[in-house]
């Protein structure tokens, strides 16, 4: 078991979590609730990393964040960082291929929503965020917490493209799908088991939660 790989994948799920959750809840509630001049094209965007293969996703992600693209030639100039073969690539990879997950469920939980009691809010003076953060994200927060559940999931099992983005760096960048994939290649057939059985045994749990979730609500 290469436990670096493990530490790093939870760091990177975890992170590319929070970020879908901080970005994606805004999406998801925009195209719930509000009807606006191209909502069909960003709707449909929000499943293109779904649809994509991985590696043309790191390779749109290389050309926008290498030291030679705008905004990496900006971070390199102004920190002298890259996410380049660094963790924080790896992060930005799976949160690119996660947050579809979470967008597209909360999405649903905002919209099973009954809009009397956001309007009933509204008529009791308060303002939109008030409503948003005492009534429709209470609601719906089932739906937030399995799609959460299930960006976090496909967030430590992405490959492709964090392998774009960030390569395998022993303890730095090599994830356990890397992980997986090397100890393969290698002839450690008990390690990428090992491995490999975690992977499904995590994901097969979220998937139990993120199923029972939706249920907690209608009761």
């Amino acid at each position: 078991m290469d436990w670096d790989a493990l530490r790093l994948s939870l760091l990177v799920g975890v992170s590319a979590t929070a970020l879908s959750v901080l970005l994606g809840l805004p999406a998801a509630w925009l195209l719930a609730r509000k009807r606006f001049p191209g909502r069909r094209i960003a709707s449909a965007l929000v499943l293109a990393p779904v649809l994509l293969p991985p590696t043309v996703l790191g390779y749109y992600l290389l050309q926008a964040v290498g030291r030679r693209s705008l905004i990496g030639g900006a971070l390199d100039d102004l920190f002298g960082f890259s996410p380049v073969f660094h963790w924080t690539g790896a992060a930005l990879a799976a949160f690119v291929v996660s947050a579809p997950f979470l967008i597209r469920t909360a999405q649903a939980g905002f919209e099973a929503i009954e809009p009397l009691y956001e309007e009933a809010a509204r008529a009791s003076g308060a303002n939109e965020p008030a409503v948003f953060l005492r009534v429709t994200l209470p609601l719906a927060w089932p739906s937030v917490a399995a799609g959460a559940a299930m960006a976090f999931a496909r967030a430590i099992g992405e490959f492709g493209a964090t392998l774009m983005v960030a390569g395998s760096v022993p303890g730095r960048t090599r994830t356990l799908p890397i992980a997986i994939y090397e100890a393969a290649q290698t002839g450690r057939a008990a390690d990428a088991l090992a491995m490999s059985l975690l992977l499904t045994f995590a994901a097969l749990g979220i998937i139990l939660i993120a199923a029972a979730l939706p249920r907690a609500r209608r009761r």
